[in-house]
């Protein structure tokens, strides 16, 4: 009973974070880009960041899925589609690997510069590899630089979320993740 309890505040804790996540991107998609064309802070990744820390590498790409899927449908951009999963599964996979091989030497913020520079590059290649055109690669130096602004901004919200919202909301998760050594992050 206890369990399948967990089970079902751990699904509705993943909802509440993909909702949040896709309401974030949809706002997002209103602004107008930053510097680059289609550039944007990236702000919805902060729940995907909360989802790895609380939980594991697969409940946050989980996250990452359903929101990139259903923000290229709810934005009516299908083929955005190829940009922001691919940018989105490399992020998450280099913040992983950080969260658990290199915890607690990281903070969040250090992990999301590292994801968002990351998400980046990888948009970057993707863009060049389906317009078949090298010169593109060229916005690479101005994207990198982004990546740290925007994951700079990521993970610190990210690390005011886990330090404003009262510790009893995540101590449950948090600390039973550590006694099992699975890692996290702390602020």
């Amino acid at each position: 009973m206890t369990k399948s309890r967990f089970a079902a505040k751990k699904i509705a804790v993943l909802a509440i974070l993909t909702g949040l996540s896709l309401l974030t991107f949809m706002v997002e998609s209103l602004f107008p880009s930053m510097i680059i064309p289609g550039a944007k802070p990236g702000l919805a990744n902060i729940f995907s960041l909360v989802a790895l820390i609380m939980y594991s590498p697969a409940e946050a790409f989980c996250v990452v899925a359903v929101r990139t899927f259903l923000g290229a449908v709810f934005a009516g951009n299908l083929s955005a589609l190829a940009y922001s999963f691919t940018g989105g599964i490399a992020s998450m996979a280099v913040s992983s690997v950080l969260v658990y091989a290199v915890y607690p030497r990281v903070s969040a913020m250090a992990v999301s510069v590292a994801a968002a520079t990351v998400h980046n590059i990888t948009q970057n290649i993707v863009f060049a590899f389906i317009s078949a055109s090298v010169l593109t690669l060229g916005y690479m130096p101005y994207l990198i630089l982004l990546g740290v602004v925007s994951g700079a901004v990521v993970g610190g919200l990210t690390m005011l979320i886990f330090r404003g919202v009262p510790q009893s909301v995540f101590e449950k998760v948090i600390q039973k993740r550590l006694r099992d050594g699975k890692g996290g992050i702390e602020g």
